[in-house]
């Protein structure tokens, strides 16, 4: 079993890369020329897009082929202020070279939109921002020549009115958005309301390929269940995706019931749950959700070089 590891966003390494630079309401505000306004907007994207190949190169030093990128690449996108700002096309340039990377090094790349991101709450307006967010997300990757399918992670989201109504909430608006955002979608555990069986009904009864959380699910379990039936059920769910299954881990802060992530990688949890999985699939993509991003991964690669149940490929992949 072939196990590739990535990590989130940005490096704590390299100095003076963060992709999520940003203008507040109120600096966008005080420019009386709007389209000023505007086009600082644009050059802060663009720079945010130069940092994310400078984040790739990075990745690539450390054979790291595995990354999710920030969603916060252009600040201020579908706020009132800027209604009608066309920001793909001025950053079209930008996007061509960065997937022109990923492509040139086969690298995976996907997305984790922000909470409020939210697809079973029945209010109209909440729903609406929310596809205008998937919209975002589904430009980026288009621009880049990224295929869009299976690239952005969703949580199925809150329970105001019941677990059993939230799931079905979930099933009535996703049937009614664009055919191209539900292709984008998958889904994932959390640790307080939906555990990997409520992801695993939709997943299965949607199309959608589920991301077991292991962290989540350590936290928030099924009452009864047996782990390898489940485990079976998420690898069936990308059986028809063109991308790799993969999965979260992180580690919890202080105690086993801390939700909080920890700035490293538990590794005696990981290889327990990778020994368990071993030989269900061929390969196995696993983001690295800790707080010291690539140094984590870094250090996780030291402590498996040292153990005799794995075999590292490289920097960032283990065989099992």
């Amino acid at each position: 079993m072939y196990v590739r590891f990535g990590y989130v966003a940005m490096s704590v390494q390299l100095k003076n890369a963060s992709p999520s630079q940003t203008m507040t309401v109120k600096q966008f505000e005080q420019i009386k020329d709007k389209d000023a306004a505007i086009r600082k907007l644009e050059r802060i994207a663009i720079s945010n897009l130069e940092n994310c190949i400078r984040l790739l190169k990075h990745n690539l030093s450390l054979d790291i082929t595995f990354f999710r990128l920030s969603s916060k690449l252009v600040p201020l996108v579908n706020h009132p202020n800027t209604q009608g700002w066309k920001f793909e096309k001025a950053i079209l340039p930008m996007l061509k070279e960065l997937g022109d990377f990923v492509h040139k090094y086969d690298m995976r790349l996907d997305f984790h939109p922000d909470h409020f991101v939210v697809l079973n709450n029945l209010d109209e307006e909440l729903l609406k921002r929310s596809l205008e967010t998937l919209l975002y997300h589904y430009k980026l990757l288009k621009g880049m020549n990224i295929n869009p399918v299976h690239r952005c992670v969703l949580h199925i989201g809150g329970a105001k009115d019941g677990k059993v109504n939230g799931l079905e909430d979930f099933i009535q608006n996703f049937e009614k958005i664009p055919k191209i955002l539900q292709q984008m979608l998958i889904i994932e555990n959390d640790d307080t309301v939906y555990h990997i069986e409520d992801a695993l009904y939709l997943g299965e009864k949607l199309q959608i390929p589920v991301v077991l959380d292991l962290h989540h699910h350590d936290i928030n379990q099924p009452e009864s269940f047996s782990f390898l039936e489940i485990w079976d059920r998420v690898v069936q769910t990308w059986e028809h995706s063109p991308l790799p299954l993969k999965i979260h881990i992180s580690s919890p802060k202080e105690n086993e019931n801390d939700k909080r992530h920890h700035d490293y990688i538990n590794i005696e949890r990981l290889m327990r749950f990778l020994n368990e999985i071993k030989g269900s699939v061929e390969h196995i993509d696993v983001m690295i959700e800790a707080k010291k991003k690539d140094e984590a991964l870094i250090q996780l690669m030291k402590d498996l070089e040292e153990r005799d149940d794995c075999t590292l490929i490289n920097q960032a992949c283990i065989k099992m």
